[in-house]
């Protein structure tokens, strides 16, 4: 993990059939936040942040993190049904979420299912979608590592970028990295990373209030997936930022965090 412990919590959570490590921290109205395809990368400035106003509730999906892998769990409809599960299971309902990369597909997966559940999405740099320009980044021809520095703009003046991927990573981060990366290929390899009737069944969250941002030099995932997904929810709304690669979270925090606050507001 990234910062100072004391501001959040780690905790093990029995829910539709998984041992789930849950990540919790802040306080206000609950925020469900589903991590991207490395995992969640430790609590970061912008988690920091958006605490100050919500309760953070971040999940480890079924075998990412610590949390038990299902072996059911085959692609990502299996996950989104699974992840409704252990909500109902945990008492949440009528929570705003969002979700980075193979994250933002699962929560738009999981608002074709149950639209009502959800108050407000946002959904960054999201996979799930096929790019009609460019392509979704192939992130197995590649270690964890160099994936990484993929992903950022510029890495070089991102001031988390070293905590998230460091030099010399440890075994322990290594094998985080591996592990997750494993999952991802299982819920996502054919089709590589988009689900093709997506783009119709996100029609049904026509009523759904939902933010897409996106770094416009995403290299990940190209921001014409996310015209895509702008012109498939008819209650959406697409911000890009300047200069900025797959995770505007930790290359522009302050305005990442600005415009998440403002769309919930």
């Amino acid at each position: 993990m990234a910062t100072n412990p004391n501001l959040w919590t780690d905790e093990r959570v029995e829910a539709a059939g998984a041992t789930v490590q849950l990540i919790r921290g802040g306080s206000g109205e609950p925020l469900l936040i589903l991590h991207d395809e490395l995992g969640h990368p430790g609590w970061m400035r912008y988690h920091q942040m958006l605490a100050q106003d919500y309760s953070l509730m971040i999940p480890s999906t079924p075998g990412f993190g610590q949390t038990n892998r299902l072996d059911w769990i085959m692609n990502m409809r299996d996950m989104a049904g699974w992840c409704l599960q252990a909500l109902d299971e945990m008492n949440v309902d009528q929570v705003n979420i969002m979700g980075f990369s193979i994250g933002g597909w699962l929560a738009a997966e999981m608002a074709t299912m149950d639209p009502k559940r959800f108050k407000k999405m946002v959904l960054v740099g999201a996979m799930g979608i096929k790019p009609p320009v460019g392509d979704i980044y192939d992130i197995f021809i590649v270690l964890p590592k160099e994936y990484l520095g993929e992903s950022f703009y510029d890495k070089d003046n991102t001031a988390e970028y070293g905590i998230i991927c460091p030099d010399e990573p440890s075994p322990e981060q290594v094998d985080f990295w591996e592990t997750n990366r494993e999952e991802a290929c299982r819920l996502g390899w054919k089709p590589y990373m988009y689900y093709p009737a997506l783009p119709n069944l996100l029609k049904r969250i026509k009523e759904l209030p939902t933010l897409l941002l996106w770094g416009k030099e995403d290299k990940i995932v190209p921001v014409s997936a996310g015209e895509v997904y702008q012109t498939s929810i008819k209650e959406s709304k697409l911000i890009t930022f300047d200069d900025c690669g797959h995770h505007p979270e930790l290359e522009r925090p302050h305005d990442f965090v600005n415009a998440v606050r403002e769309f919930f507001a």
